[in-house]
């Protein structure tokens, strides 16, 4: 069994009071009371519904030799040694890089920031810099890769152990770079304390998660945050294009750059020609044939190319990979229809990206044929954002079908009923509500006549759908194909 003394991983931490020896052994750390064995350092933390320390007296019963906390317990029981901090969040974190050896001071860590394209951004990295011949990490919404094997994922950042924990893999199987999407979530209950990054790469923010962070202000302090604690000797990358980008670098002592695809950045790009296969892009002032499409998708590219330079890889060397990669699963899937239509799978689910996934369906296609868009809103998440997603998938497209997403612990037609609020009496003649997300699948290819475009948002690379706390099999693309 892996033991290590408490002074050595108390070494990172603030703290403030500290009674009992800090020469005790310490077996495991744990955030999780019900986890909890002999000899384990229990860590107090003060979640959105769970406080820690109301199982400070059950965690000793079990036989915990160490509890940190933020408020020490009245009557202090001597069977344990306890640690008060501050923050017992930021305190998990730097616990969690303690115990397995501290592992991305051992990778070259770079951390993907924003409300979109984070996903993409970060696994384009990872390939590319598996085609330059490096073993690699990668740390993601839709799966986790240590050299090449998958791993489940079940959050954009795992919890602070999780995510420690996987990068400690990834040093033991020689991976040299690892590179990770950071969530807001993740920044603000200091899931990523004690991590060390050589980069930081932050592509937009428009409204999302607002459920959580209440307003947009303390949404875009949080993404700044992780920028303002990136160290001197790293970089820091925003996008040009945001009008937020610049915010980010305000504080950074990191050493700062820009790329953009509308002005004077670092790194520049701009579309020279569009379609359903890809992109013809200049890059820096050199062409370059890419598999993606869509502007946003040349923001994307063009973060990769940055971060792939800066991290000191030739332009050259980059623009010939970046040319051989393929899309993120559930990111601007194209399926062809043998009756002449195509369907778009993507997981667009905030209004901006919605927007811009349709945006760059309607440049491609010119005018000809309709769109025909499939949309729904997740439950027991921001409900401001519903009757804007309607408005937005209505602002662009030919007809609308509004269904369900993950309604989770909500009633489906309440969603939809939200939804509905966005569209004005003269536009719902180009809406269906259909509550059944397979049959408005199947109705949206039902419609559907040569020339035109199904666009099915809101999911992409997911294959559940969660009802009443429930998660079903369900996959946009397997429907797709099912029913065309």
């Amino acid at each position: 069994m892996k033991m290590k003394i408490l002074k050595d991983i108390l070494r990172t931490l603030d703290v403030l009071k500290c009674i009992g020896s800090t020469e005790v052994e310490v077996s495991g750390v744990r955030a999780d009371s019900r986890k909890v064995e002999k000899g384990d350092l229990f860590v107090a933390t003060v979640g959105t519904k769970v406080d820690g320390h109301d199982f400070i007296p059950s965690v000793i019963e079990k036989g915990a030799s160490v509890v940190v906390c933020e408020k020490l317990p009245e009557n202090l029981d001597d069977k344990a040694v306890f640690v008060q901090v501050a923050d017992a969040n930021e305190a998990l974190g730097r616990l969690a890089s303690a115990w397995y050896d501290y592992p991305s001071s051992h990778l070259r860590l770079v951390g993907v920031t924003g409300t979109n394209g984070k996903t993409t951004t970060a696994t384009l990295l990872y390939q590319l810099f598996g085609r330059f011949g490096h073993r690699c990490g990668l740390l993601s919404t839709v799966c986790n890769y240590v050299a090449g094997e998958a791993r489940p994922s079940t959050h954009t950042t795992p919890d602070p152990l999780s995510l420690n924990a996987l990068l400690a893999d990834m040093v033991a199987a020689g991976c040299e770079y690892a590179f990770m999407e950071v969530s807001s979530h993740s920044i603000d209950q200091r899931r990523i304390a004690g991590l060390s990054f050589v980069g930081g790469l932050f592509t937009n923010i428009t409204r999302d998660h607002l459920d959580y962070h209440k307003t947009f202000a303390n949404y875009l302090a949080v993404k700044k945050r992780f920028f303002d604690e990136l160290p001197a000797e790293a970089f820091a990358l925003t996008n040009l294009d945001d009008k937020n980008g610049m915010v980010m670098l305000q504080n950074t002592p990191a050493s700062k750059y820009t790329y953009s695809t509308r002005a004077m950045a670092n790194f520049k790009a701009k579309v020279l020609e569009d379609n359903f296969d890809g992109m013809l892009l200049e890059m820096n002032g050199r062409e370059v044939v890419v598999p993606f499409i869509g502007r946003f998708n040349a923001s994307n590219l063009l973060a990769v190319f940055g971060a792939a330079v800066l991290l000191g890889k030739p332009e050259e060397e980059v623009l010939v990979h970046l040319s051989a990669l393929r899309s993120v699963s559930g990111r601007f899937e194209v399926v062809k229809s043998k009756d002449g239509y195509r369907a778009i799978v993507d997981y667009a689910h905030t209004p901006d990206a919605l927007m811009n996934v349709i945006n760059t369906i309607n440049e491609i296609r010119c005018g000809k044929g309709r769109l025909i868009t499939v949309v729904g809103c997740g439950g027991d998440r921001d409900k401001g954002k519903r009757p804007m997603m309607a408005k937005e998938a209505l602002a662009g497209s030919d007809q609308v079908i509004l269904t369900s997403d993950n309604p989770r612990s909500e009633d489906p037609q309440a969603i939809l009923d939200d939804m509905m609020e966005g569209v004005d009496v003269a536009d719902k003649r180009r809406v269906l509500v259909v509550v059944d997300r397979y049959q408005a699948i199947k109705t949206a290819c039902m419609l559907a006549q040569p020339d035109d475009v199904i666009l099915v948002a809101g999911k992409g690379h997911e294959n559940y759908q969660e009802i009443k706390g429930v998660k079903h099999h369900f996959d946009d693309k397997e429907v797709l194909a099912e029913v065309m």
